[in-house]
């Protein structure tokens, strides 16, 4: 049996995610445009050339010099890591995003929301929201709500096997 549209992007976003090196957090994101057309995909990492061994993946993370709890921000991924949805509109390859729909494994947070919105993304599908109560979702909610962006909960299935 053939899988829905919405089946098989999602399940490209979840793909994507398992690139990630985040030992906490993997989030992938697939853009499609009108015509059904992957533009871009993306995961949560660390930019491009930096050496993922080295990179401060989180805060209580042993080994690559760090403290087993270190509360330095500059030591942490935070500061650092790109998000998978802005990975997805900047490895897109098509620059005209606009009227695309992003299907994202994680609500997108309100710095990933400013650029869909920039880019012209109207449409937002997501797997997963886990950080509804973080004001960076609300307000990332607020953004789309501002601009008609519409967001949805995606309600199929991930066809992704371990």
């Amino acid at each position: 049996m053939a899988i829905t549209w919405e089946e098989y992007f999602m399940s490209v976003a979840v793909l994507s995610s398992r690139r990630s090196k985040d030992p906490r957090t993997k989030s992938g994101a697939c853009i499609v445009n009108a015509d059904k057309v992957i533009v871009g995909t993306g995961y949560n990492g660390a930019p491009r050339g930096w050496n993922d061994a080295v990179f401060p993946w989180g805060a209580s993370e042993k080994g690559a010099g760090h403290k087993a709890i270190d509360k330095d921000v500059l030591n942490q991924k935070y500061p650092y890591v790109i998000h998978a949805e802005l990975n997805a509109i900047l490895n897109a390859h098509s620059r005209d995003l606009r009227g695309c729909t992003i299907y994202a494994t994680l609500f997108p947070c309100n710095e990933c929301t400013k650029a869909i919105a920039q880019s012209g993304i109207k449409r937002i599908i997501y797997l997963s929201d886990q950080y509804a109560d973080i004001d960076t979702t609300k307000a990332a909610k607020r953004i789309c709500d501002a601009l008609g962006i519409r967001y949805e909960k995606f309600k199929g299935e991930v066809h992704v096997r371990d």
